[in-house]
């Protein structure tokens, strides 16, 4: 009898012990999503630097070479002028997005890691192209973003074309 009865209390404490949390946890996950999704105006904010000292700024980055407008068998092509030397070394990335398309939609994006430019005054990206090609006519924007290498300030610049 005496095994039995330890089978019996093993069984609870095993449940007691493993699926109690699992519950629980699934409980206030649902709350908290049920709380979140009420309020849709709501703004998830998930840049943790805000208050450590991170910077938003678009006046030391520009956008050279975009045209106005472009065909669907057009290339675009751009270069990327950083003139603020505190972001030499830094992660650029570039995104086209249909702006036609609320909430924007990501067209294309590119990131160009590790570009030193500053000594040699330098277009970016460097050692490379950014280079598309879109085959849908439409209104479009560009957006270029330079982190510095420490991740607590960004530049960045946007542009609208059109693709006809």
């Amino acid at each position: 009898m005496k095994v039995g009865k330890n089978l019996a209390s093993m069984r609870t404490v095993a449940l007691v012990v493993f699926l109690f949390p699992v519950v629980i946890s699934l409980f206030i996950g649902t709350f908290v999503m049920a709380e979140v999704l009420e309020k849709p105006e709501r703004e998830l904010n998930l840049w943790p630097f805000k208050d450590s000292g991170f910077s938003f700024s678009s006046s030391e980055l520009l956008i050279k070479g975009l045209q106005k407008e472009y065909s669907t068998s057009d290339t675009i092509t751009i270069q990327i002028s950083v003139t603020d030397p505190s972001f030499d070394c830094g992660d650029l990335y570039i995104t086209i997005y249909n702006s036609e398309i609320v909430p924007k939609q990501v067209v294309t994006q590119s990131g160009f890691f590790d570009q030193c430019f500053q000594q040699n005054n330098l277009l970016l990206p460097i050692d490379d192209k950014f280079s598309e090609q879109i085959d849908t006519p439409g209104q479009y924007e560009i957006i270029a973003e330079m982190n510095d290498k420490t991740f607590r300030k960004i530049i960045s610049a946007n542009e609208k074309f059109i693709v006809k």
